[in-house]
């Protein structure tokens, strides 16, 4: 194993023995979110853990039209722009299974899956979240655990076999599935329930089973971490709080299942302290995305406010105005997720803690928008007051010199911002190393 990655399959090792331990997951294929994940590493000489989703990136393109090796070579030559060493890097590949296929028969949605997993072991991937939990068309609605375990089983074998044809590193796997709904959720968050303490047992209990079944026990000595829903979530306007008083029954399982940890989904805009409780209470893995993009939303639209004030042009059209249009031609990714009036969905399309706007960004009409706001906005020193008044949130680290007033330097620091609360959260070294991450 490489450095990095045996320092993440370590993570349950170095709890047990007092350290606080812990590691942020940085679900995103933005580039800037890329970069500014890479740049805090730097900054905090840390391991960074960057992962993709199987509808994201997968063996076809996924939407972001990026294969395993490309998604790797895409991270790798960031990390080379960062100055950040490769070999501090995990990547990590996220629910997968047949999820993106479900709509074919069983079958055929696992062979889907079997070719995906391929490539991400073959591309060198070395942390394998395991899902298996969705029905395919020919499948019950609610799969039996044990056919959930089967299937997880019949996957490992195949990244297992990928990784001895290649010669590369032995991947480590989390297992389990009762996960919040990617993205946010969609109803309301007032029924979450935290795991079952006999759930997250049985779910370690039934996927052993299955693995020494398949001969895979040595696979599943490399288990590092179990999903489970510790009763966090965000919708579109909500976000409900880590309580750990309710999380104490799941919590004392942790003691009967000492090589593992656990992983939480769905943590963004947590508050500091949450995620702080998080990590100390054993869930070590926290998995971040739509947080880091609404940031960096919220710094965009921020500049274009800017842009308007030091560059007035009645014919320019804004940003958001720019997005707004773009959205509205084609609404299959926010549609179904935002209920209410036109009125309602309109708000909810641009600040929705969902974030769904971020399935935008990559198209090219979006690209070639933020990519006009920042010509106008090029190497110019932007104002401290005009960051005062639309970029409230950076002001200090303006102040303080952490950041430059330019308009990349802005971008990146809207998302370093984010990433320094997990660090804090997750024992990373202290944030005096913030400075280079967007400065």
């Amino acid at each position: 194993m490489s450095d990095a990655t045996r320092r993440f399959a370590d993570i349950a090792a170095r709890r047990a023995v007092g350290e606080r331990s812990g590691i942020a997951s940085v679900c995103s294929a933005h580039p800037l979110v890329i970069e500014a994940a890479l740049r805090h590493g730097v900054a905090r000489h840390a391991d960074v853990l960057i992962e993709a989703t199987c509808n994201q990136v997968n063996h076809e393109g996924g939407y972001t039209g990026m294969r395993p090796a490309g998604f790797r070579s895409f991270v790798e030559a960031h990390a080379l722009k960062a100055g950040f060493p490769v070999d501090r890097l995990v990547l990590g590949g996220d629910h997968l299974g047949p999820n993106p296929w479900k709509h074919m028969a069983a079958a055929a949605a696992m062979k889907k899956a079997g070719a995906m997993i391929d490539a991400y072991a073959s591309a060198g991937f070395t942390k394998m979240h395991l899902d298996t939990s969705m029905a395919c068309a020919d499948d019950p609605a609610v799969l039996a655990d044990e056919t959930i375990a089967a299937r997880a089983a019949e996957l490992a074998a195949i990244a297992e076999a990928a990784v001895e044809r290649a010669g590369s590193e032995k991947p480590v796997y989390v297992i389990g599935t009762e996960v919040p709904v990617p993205g946010g959720a969609l109803e309301a968050l007032d029924h979450l329930n935290v795991t079952a303490p006999d759930d997250a047992l049985r779910t370690v209990e039934v996927h052993a089973r299955a693995f020494s079944r398949a001969g895979l026990e040595a696979a599943f000595g490399r288990t590092v971490g179990v999903v489970v829903q510790p009763g966090v979530e965000f919708g579109n306007t909500e976000i409900v709080p880590y309580a750990p008083a309710k999380a104490t029954e799941l919590l004392a399982v942790l003691d009967r299942m000492p090589k593992v940890v656990f992983e939480a989904h769905s943590t963004d805009y947590q508050p500091a302290e949450a995620l702080n409780a998080l990590v100390r209470d054993g869930f070590a893995i926290l998995k971040v995305g739509p947080w880091l993009t609404f940031a960096l939303r919220e710094a965009l639209y921020g500049l274009s406010h800017i842009a308007d004030m030091l560059a007035p042009d009645p014919s320019r059209e804004s940003l958001p105005a720019a997005m707004e249009r773009i959205m509205l031609a084609s609404p299959g990714n926010w549609q179904k997720y935002y209920p209410g009036t036109p009125e309602e969905q309109r708000v909810q399309r641009h600040f929705s803690f969902s974030d769904r706007i971020r399935y935008y960004w990559p198209t090219p009409e979006a690209q070639r928008a933020m990519q006009a706001l920042l010509d106008v906005l090029s190497e110019k020193d932007i104002p401290r007051p005009l960051i005062s008044q639309y970029l409230g949130q950076l002001d200090a680290e303006i102040a303080a010199g952490r950041v430059k007033p330019l308009a990349h330097n802005l971008l990146i620091g809207s998302i370093t911002r984010v990433l320094d609360i997990y660090a804090d959260a997750t024992g990373q070294q202290g944030s005096a190393a913030g400075k280079s991450a967007s400065a």
